[in-house]
């Protein structure tokens, strides 16, 4: 009787999960989900999954698992899976060669087709590699440890699989494929050798969607759509689909330090989604519990309904924009992370580096930077110009607003 109970159990809850599966999510299950997926992703087993380690071999797997539990269609080149070998150059002038031949680090792509048996195709993608046990890149002062990269970009990568089951279910004039990169810390190497290796015809390609770091949305609700600016189609609908009341802080450029770059430089329209920087960027501390998981679920689903609104519109026309290659170069640095959401006068520090000039100069995470030297910041691009003035060596004044109140202090780089 006991067998016959527990086989009976087996049989009901399979046929609950087998009914869960048949309609889309709900916010909970999708909220589930994704904690899931970003958990096992961001685990200490895969060791911060660094392009050719075993954690990024794993994490390949896990992924290519999860397409086809969704239903996708296995669209790589080994079935879910393209593979490309990056040899590294030892003259650091010459530029890294991106191939499927030669020794060098290989890495996965991971890709997944939703045939919705359309003439145009839209791409959503996010990166799942991040920096190991640290190195080059890391925020992180003394030993190496593993860098689990949970917002970066396990939550981006964790949204592409929620995506896939939500649009499942949609009535779309559109493929979708999803893409999983590789390499994206190392310099964009997965999308750049996608976009030169494509599994399906780039032409059919309406638009590109990125997801890197969107699991950390904070209390204002604040969403960067960055790319906005590379078709007249976007901006009209971003506003009238925003059912969660979602700040939206929107740039135009169509190049930034993510896989959409690859795509734009292909003349495809692009948008990029980011939740802003933190204090955890690229250090040990960027853990899964510190995900927003119920700001991640609102992610998805505005993602979800820009893609069914657009899906109306014929192929998006592509416009080229001022991108951020036009920005001025600096070879030092004050040792601060950003927060890129931040819209008012001056710079806001998210962060402050151990050991590096802020903070030697006492400069701390909250702190708005409106004067470096002779030159007054009003924003992002003022302060790199600002920044763009000063060698290693030099000391300058730097007037900050703490509290409401300023506070004048000496940099020293």
């Amino acid at each position: 009787m006991k067998n016959f109970l527990s086989k009976f159990s087996y049989i009901f809850a399979a046929s609950l999960g087998l009914a869960s599966c048949e309609g889309p999510p709900t916010d909970e299950t999708l909220k589930t989900s994704l904690q899931e997926d970003i958990v096992y992703l961001a685990a200490d087993d895969l060791g911060g999954r660094a392009i050719g380690t075993e954690g990024e071999q794993k994490a390949a797997e896990y992924l290519a698992q999860e397409f086809k539990k969704v239903g996708l269609q296995a669209k790589g080149t080994e079935g879910f899976f393209q593979s490309f070998t990056v040899s590294k150059p030892s003259n650091p002038h010459e530029e890294a060669v991106i191939g499927t031949d030669g020794e060098g680090i290989t890495g996965r792509n991971v890709i997944g087709f939703l045939d919705k048996k359309a003439d145009k195709t839209i791409v959503i993608g996010a990166h799942f590699d991040h920096l190991g046990m640290g190195g080059q890149g890391s925020m992180h002062r003394g030993d190496s440890a593993i860098h689990n990269g949970a917002d970066d970009n396990a939550s981006g990568t964790a949204a592409l699989i929620g995506l896939a089951q939500i649009l499942k279910h949609e009535q779309l004039n559109s493929n979708v494929l999803f893409i999983a990169f590789s390499g994206e810390e190392n310099g964009l190497w997965g999308s750049n050798y996608f976009v030169k290796n494509p599994t399906i015809d780039l032409s059919t390609v309406n638009y590109m969607i990125n997801m890197d770091m969107v699991g950390r949305l904070k209390e204002d609700n604040s969403l960067a759509i960055n790319g906005v600016g590379t078709s007249p189609s976007f901006v009209p609908v971003l506003d009238q689909i925003n059912a969660d009341s979602l700040k939206l802080v929107t740039s135009e450029s169509g190049v930034g330090p993510s896989d959409h770059t690859s795509f734009y430089l292909q003349d495809l329209p692009v948008l990029h989604f980011f939740t802003g920087q933190h204090e955890d960027y690229h250090k040990p501390s960027d853990d899964s519990d510190k995900i927003n998981y119920e700001g991640l679920v609102k992610v998805v689903r505005y993602i979800s309904r820009l893609v069914t609104s657009l899906d109306a519109e014929p192929k998006l026309a592509f416009t080229k924009t001022k991108d951020s290659s036009d920005s001025p170069r600096f070879t030092v640095s004050m040792g601060v992370v950003p927060d890129y959401m931040f819209d008012g006068k001056g710079m806001r520090i998210d962060g402050v580096s151990e050991g590096k000039p802020a903070q030697m100069a006492g400069i701390q995470k909250g702190d708005v930077v409106v004067q470096l030297g002779d030159s007054t910041v009003y924003d992002m691009m003022s302060y790199m110009r600002a920044l763009s003035a000063f060698q290693k060596g030099d000391s300058t004044q730097v007037v900050i607003e703490r509290s409401g109140q300023k506070v004048e202090a000496v940099v020293k780089f």
